[in-house]
């Protein structure tokens, strides 16, 4: 059944005729007319005797009218209610984001996310393992330098590098470009013996002679700050070491990371998802360096 049909008739039933429920609704009465024989046609009955100054329902019409009037109305508010929600940022939203990132910056950041959007619960999962949005329902993932993936969208937000950094008393070693020198470095597991540092526009390159393997960044970092030797970082850790003089920069090494907040279709984007991506943007006016916040 057609509910917009059923919605004309009931139009019409309530204003008596064609032509005053065609002026209270500004539609015309050929397709107010017309809607009501297609209901008629699709329920096979008649449903309203036309008069040629009135109109009165059959009994199948105050039947139909009965029993589907009040439905139609809790019809019309569920629509009126979700299109509300379409434009006002609720419901749950599950972020997905590396453990890094999560640590240094996403608390913070969905706390203030809430204060503007109070009626959005939100679930962070601070997980290094690549998630997949539609199996595992996620609205959003925080990747960086994110493989191409035509089934999602999104934006860079954000921008990192990694840092050799040192503690202040270890002075750093001179040279030239064929030269490789040794030094006493604090790494993590993935480190592979043998594996050698250049740094960009720096010389020599080094020799990393591992005297810590920790899992994670922010013991590495700590541990180069009490002074166990030196160890690539990414910048976003040890902005306020390096300010401080606590660490101090040797260069840095390859490119910088580009941090991007993803989701899975610009199409009839959710207001809570559109509304997440634009406040992280915000964030970092024009792609930012990545900092705790």
């Amino acid at each position: 059944m057609d509910l917009n049909a059923l919605d004309d008739f009931q139009l019409v039933a309530a204003h008596g005729g064609f032509g005053r429920a065609s002026r209270a609704s500004g539609r015309s009465k050929a397709t107010l007319s017309r809607r009501v024989t297609e209901l008629e046609e699709a329920l096979g009955v008649r449903l309203v005797e036309r008069g040629a100054r009135s109109l009165q329902l059959t009994e199948a019409g105050q039947q139909l009218l009965a029993r589907t009037e009040g439905p139609m109305y809790e019809v019309a508010d569920a629509i009126a209610a979700v299109r509300e929600g379409v434009a006002t940022p609720r419901g749950n939203l599950r972020i997905a984001a590396p453990s890094l990132f999560g640590q240094l910056a996403l608390g913070t950041l969905v706390a203030r996310f809430r204060t503007l959007y109070p009626d959005v619960e939100i679930e962070v999962v601070a997980d290094d393992r690549r998630v997949n949005l539609v199996e595992e329902q996620f609205d959003i993932a925080i990747r960086i330098d994110p493989d191409p993936d035509t089934a999602l969208v999104g934006r860079c937000f954000a921008r990192d590098r990694l840092v050799l950094a040192a503690p202040p008393l270890l002075a750093p070693p001179s040279g030239d470009l064929d030269e490789v020198v040794p030094v006493p470095a604090v790494v993590m597991p993935s480190y592979r013996e043998g594996d050698i540092w250049t740094l960009r526009d720096r010389a020599p390159r080094l020799l990393p002679r591992p005297v810590l393997r920790l899992s994670s960044l922010l013991m590495v970092r700590d541990a180069i700050v009490a002074g166990a030797g030196v160890g690539l970082v990414p910048q976003s850790i040890i902005g306020g070491q390096l300010q401080r003089g606590e660490l101090v920069s040797w260069g840095t090494r390859g490119g910088d990371v580009a941090l991007w907040v993803l989701h899975t279709s610009r199409r009839l984007q959710s207001p809570k998802v559109r509304a997440f991506v634009e406040f992280l943007c915000d964030q970092y006016p024009d792609k930012a360096f990545l900092a705790s916040v």
